[in-house]
């Protein structure tokens, strides 16, 4: 079973369908309500909800999920009953499978129910329409490479005491993502450095996002957010929510981080933490949609076509 623990939560949509073919009398005696069994369809529909709800349990590596929405539609043909369905979940994996079970139970239930009438029934095409929420969907698309610039914060990393662990977590995900490591430097706790730092590499180098590590717990030489807040032109307070948020169900600690996330000029910086965790944790919370700020610092705004080359 593979490991979703270090995934974000988002709207996970997901449309399947299956088709049941069968003889014109048969799909006619379904639509006056003539089958001995019963209401062939809305009994599919309930054995559908059903389903998609105990989808984990019959598919031995679908993970348990939170089933917010499970629909139902059928379009009657001449010689065949179309199902569709469309199933929502705000969970950390899609939801397709639920989608693909429902409709394949429901056509099951259509087929015991109609057996009697119909020795010719056959169930076809079973297939996933659509689905939609995951993490590619939120990867935006740039016409070059972004320009990123980490800055290490740490007094004994700096003296070479302690070895670097946060930062080479950064630099390796970044590399997951349409971006050019431009700058990566190791400085100590101090306010003025880092504020000249991030200076240098915002208005200077021109560098589109800046991510520090290290410096924002409650320490006496943690200073890093005192520094960064005094060259942002503006803060991001969401950037930091989320974080927060997303560390926090993960450990009881990520209260104490006072992370920081602005703007200066057309550049974002953004302050994670120090420890290897939870730079690690911060980047699965940030990382593909944080990049979506870039189009709106630029003007794009929220509608600009995230494949747009």
């Amino acid at each position: 079973m593979i490991d979703i623990s270090s995934k974000f939560e988002t709207l996970r949509e997901a449309r399947a369908e299956a088709r049941v073919k069968m003889a014109e009398s048969t799909v006619e005696a379904v639509r006056k309500g003539r089958v001995p069994k019963g209401n062939v369809l809305e009994i599919a529909r309930v054995a559908a909800v059903m389903a998609a709800k105990k989808t984990s349990e019959l598919i031995p590596f679908c993970h348990p999920l939170p089933v917010d929405f499970v629909g139902i539609d059928y379009e009657m043909k001449k010689n065949e009953i179309a199902i569709r369905s469309e199933v929502r979940s705000i969970w950390k994996t899609g939801v397709e499978m639920e989608a693909l079970t429902a409709v394949s139970v429901a056509a099951l239930t259509v087929y015991d129910m109609l057996k009697p009438l119909d020795k010719g029934l056959v169930i076809e095409r079973i297939v996933l329409l659509e689905k939609k929420g995951g993490k590619s969907d939120f990867q935006d698309q740039f016409p070059k490479p972004l320009k990123t610039g980490v800055l290490v914060i740490s007094d004994s990393t700096f003296k070479g005491k302690r070895k670097d662990k946060s930062g080479e977590i950064i630099r390796n995900r970044l590399k997951e993502y349409p971006i050019i490591l431009e700058e990566f430097k190791i400085l100590p706790d101090d306010k003025e450095i880092i504020s000249k730092e991030v200076i240098r590499l915002s208005d200077k180098q021109k560098l589109d996002i800046i991510i520090t590590t290290g410096g924002t717990g409650l320490g006496p030489k943690d200073v890093t957010p005192e520094a960064t807040k005094e060259v942002l032109d503006r803060i991001v307070p969401g950037i930091t929510e989320v974080m927060r948020s997303f560390g926090q169900k993960r450990t009881p600690y990520a209260m104490l981080s006072r992370n920081l996330a602005g703007v200066r000029g057309k550049t974002l910086i953004i302050n994670l933490p120090g420890s290897s965790r939870g730079a690690e944790e911060s980047m699965n919370s940030l990382f593909p949609g944080v990049l979506h700020s870039m189009k709106m610092i630029r003007g794009g705004g929220h509608n600009s076509s995230k494949n747009k080359k």
